[in-house]
């Protein structure tokens, strides 16, 4: 258990920053950033994509942690 959980974090992190980052591409930030800003734009977006990516993540696996707990409730 132990040797796949640390490899299945870091996948599980990469991909949901990943499909973060896919959907914040539909939100039209020209109404809501300052003109000649594009690198604080850019970075806002990774960081942006970053922490919902995160949150998704770890959303995601405490629900598979917990999943594979409940069996113990019942010892």
């Amino acid at each position: 258990m132990l040797g796949y959980h640390p490899i299945l974090v870091i996948a599980s992190h990469i991909f949901f920053i990943g499909v973060s980052f896919f959907a914040l591409q539909a939100v039209m930030p020209e109404k809501i950033i300052r003109k000649n800003r594009v690198l604080q734009a850019q970075l806002l977006f990774i960081l942006i994509s970053i922490s919902i990516g995160w949150a998704v993540s770890n959303f995601f696996l405490e629900i598979s942690y917990w999943s594979r707990r409940i069996p113990f409730l019942f010892e």
